[in-house]
């Protein structure tokens, strides 16, 4: 699989925003993974990534915060079908999220 490159554009109006955190909002992480995984979803053929039962995320960070109507760059990269799937999100030039993605197989 060649690198998969998106844009993300997360809404100034995110219901998320109200408890993170009120007078200064930032997006919450698992609101970042969740547009990753939506990506995942969306742009990765399922016969080069996942036969299995289910995901893993054996690692992920949150390297700066996201501010409300952010515009992000994603990269999605892999090494082949069934490999582990890398991903990195940028805001500009700022890397603000970087993680793995890898299949948890069926027993």
């Amino acid at each position: 699989m060649a690198d998969i490159h998106l844009t993300l554009q997360i809404p100034q109006d995110h219901p998320s925003y109200a408890g993170h955190f009120p007078g200064q909002p930032i997006v919450p992480g698992v609101v970042l993974l969740d547009e990753v995984m939506q990506a995942v979803e969306q742009h990765v053929p399922p016969i080069e990534l996942f036969s299995s039962a289910g995901v893993d995320i054996p690692v992920c960070k949150f390297l700066a915060p996201v501010l409300p109507g952010a515009t992000l760059s994603l990269t999605l990269t892999s090494d082949g079908p069934g490999s582990l799937l890398t991903f990195k999100l940028h805001q500009a030039t700022q890397l603000v999220a970087s993680g793995s993605i890898r299949t948890v197989k069926k027993p």
